[in-house]
């Protein structure tokens, strides 16, 4: 299941389900099987895409429980939902809560450590071939508060979490099934949340889907008691934002909400991405239908332009926040240089596919051209070009 197959033309709605007695702001309400259901199933109804069941509370302070516990309480209430039919995740730092929890029906996993609490949630994710969402992180709810001190809360964000990404994409997670989440109130204080969420636009230019959860949230209680509207609120500036969903505890107004931010996203269009470029790529490569090219090999040139943001890299000055360009030309050369096809179009097709791996890249151009390829007549080049996105 690729993320990017699981998207709308508007931002999805997350809705909260907490199966414990203590969360921050519903602890205890849903704390039974039968409850928790009802609770899915009334949100779903209300306009929620995914129904996120959770057994173990993150409010700041909050001690963790033992995994048999976390397990008891979300299993039961996975299985009647995705009975229902609904699309379910589970949000859980466990290894083998995601496994039992998956096999109970939950097409997604939702890791607040990005995969830094178990060693084991990674490899266990990529054995279960579901998408995975990495959260900013930095230390349990006991002790989190006392982490929150930046210099660029949104330079950091994005750098911690492109390490996440590298992590699961080495343990062989398919980038096409990694979200990203900024971690809004998780070692970060309000002044950090309101940095992140007016950075969304860099958020979503590091080329992968984007999850925000605002619900609720301490730095939003401080400012106003209508928390739910406030939510909402944010809903449609995150979803004109081209976020991929919103996490949230009441979906009816968010579901409105994202209506209106994809409608405003539409009318002032896309931000266009910025384009990096590498022309005439030289390379031997044993393409071809007939056995004599495979044997003997020929020479292939190729093009390539990445879409992406390099507005972040530009500002820093950072290697670490754009594209490598030599990388760049060993991926193609690697390819070209490796598995022979017989088709040029195939070749195109596996460049781009590669190129769509790097982190930030949103959409791919890929000419491949075949200058000395045997024809009848005389010919100055031969080429297939293609674009792909993410």
């Amino acid at each position: 299941m690729i993320v990017r197959e699981l998207g709308a033309e508007r931002t999805l709605v997350m809705g909260i389900v907490n199966v414990t007695p203590d969360s921050f702001s519903d602890g205890g309400r849903f704390f039974d099987v039968d409850a928790a259901t009802r609770r899915g199933l009334r949100i779903a109804s209300q306009g929620a895409d995914w129904i996120d069941v959770g057994g173990e509370s993150t409010r700041p302070g909050a001690s963790r429980v033992s995994g048999e516990t976390e397990r008891a309480r979300v299993v039961p209430v996975i299985e009647r939902l995705a009975a229902e039919g609904l699309r379910v995740s589970v949000d859980t730092m466990r290894a083998e809560t995601a496994k039992a929890a998956v096999a109970a029906g939950a097409q997604l996993v939702n890791d607040v450590s990005g995969g830094l609490a178990d060693p084991a949630m990674l490899d266990t994710v990529a054995e279960l071939g579901v998408p995975i969402v990495l959260m900013h992180w930095r230390a349990h709810s006991d002790r989190m508060d006392s982490l929150a001190q930046y210099g660029d809360v949104v330079g950091e964000v994005c750098r911690e979490l492109q390490v996440r990404i590298d992590a699961a994409v080495e343990r062989e997670i398919d980038p096409g099934r990694i979200v990203i989440d900024p971690g809004l109130g998780f070692a970060k204080r309000a002044e950090h949340n309101w940095a992140l969420l007016g950075a969304l636009d860099r958020l979503v230019g590091l080329g992968f889907p984007v999850l925000v959860g605002a619900s609720r949230k301490r730095f939003l209680t401080e400012m106003t008691e209508r928390v739910d509207e406030a939510t909402a609120s944010l809903t449609a500036l995150a979803s004109a934002a081209g976020v991929w969903a919103v996490r949230v505890h009441e979906p009816a107004g968010n579901a409105v909400a994202v209506q209106i931010g994809s409608a405003w996203r539409q009318a002032n269009g896309s931000p266009e991405l910025d384009r990096i470029a590498l022309t005439g790529i030289e390379c031997i490569g044993h393409h071809g239908v007939l056995p004599a090219e495979r044997e003997a090999g020929q020479r292939f040139v190729v093009d390539v332009a990445l879409r992406t943001d390099t507005g972040p890299a530009a500002v820093a000055d950072d290697l670490d926040l754009t594209i490598d360009y030599s990388r760049v030309a060993l991926m193609v050369t690697d390819r070209v240089s490796g598995q022979p096809f017989q088709l040029v179009e195939a070749l195109a097709e596996a460049i781009a596919g590669d190129l769509l791996t790097l982190p930030g890249v949103r959409l791919v151009d890929v000419v491949v051209h075949k200058p000395e390829a045997p024809m009848p007549v005389m010919f100055s080049d031969v080429s297939v070009a293609i674009r792909r996105s993410r």
